[in-house]
């Protein structure tokens, strides 16, 4: 993969040398194109490499209130700028600024956004440092808007992750949720916080019935 420059990486003595970091974000790039299948082989992947680090109940690391089912949010920098808010709010993220500014860093360097209108924000690097623990929110703007992605995003995740190997599993967990049968649709159609969450919730049950 190296050969033909899909993994990133040098030639040092005629050996390959890799960096940790450039394999992470190699990683987290194409988590978003893969399919449920790859998906699973990632996260199977990932427990083998590190099952020190818990298997993920989205619904779980939603903390209460962290949900907006009308996020008051019209352009892309407004939205970073709500959903950390909504981060304080919980209790959870305690400087929204700095994660603003790392949200936006890290979406001017490749846009989040996804092909089916949800973008998965997070900053470059997990920032342990100005979390309770690591969680996740779910904000949704009453119209779409364009954030990069292939269309107009109207369901925004923020990932605030405690460490590398954390920040990788939630967001191959998260991905596999949304490619689930008519999930994305749900979170639209869905009438308020509370049902949003028990559509991921309901989602959650069938991946443990399933032991993934």
């Amino acid at each position: 993969m190296a050969d033909r420059g899909i993994l990133p990486g040098r030639k040092i003595g005629g050996e390959w040398q890799f960096a940790e970091a450039d394999i992470h974000h190699w990683l987290e790039d194409q988590i978003g194109a893969y399919d449920e299948q790859e998906l699973v082989q990632v996260e199977s992947l990932l427990e083998r490499a590190e099952p020190s680090v818990a298997p993920t109940r989205i619904s779980q690391m939603i903390p209460e209130g962290g949900i907006d089912p009308a996020l008051p949010a019209r352009t892309r920098q407004s939205v970073i700028s709500e959903i950390c808010k909504l981060g304080m709010m919980t209790g959870m993220l305690w400087d929204p600024d700095k994660m603003q500014q790392a949200v936006r860093a890290r979406e001017s360097l490749h846009p989040t956004a996804l092909d089916n209108g949800v973008a998965l924000l997070h900053p470059r690097r997990p920032m342990p440092g100005i979390l309770a623990e690591g969680f996740i929110l779910l904000g949704r703007t009453p119209q779409g808007i364009p954030f990069g992605g292939g269309c107009l995003t109207d369901l925004f995740f923020l990932i605030c992750s405690t460490s590398d190997s954390e920040h990788l599993k939630v967001l191959a967990r998260l991905s596999r949720l949304l490619t689930s049968d008519n999930v994305v649709d749900q979170l639209r159609r869905a009438a308020d916080a509370t049902e949003m969450r028990e559509i991921i919730e309901e989602q959650d049950e069938i991946f443990e019935q399933q032991g993934q």
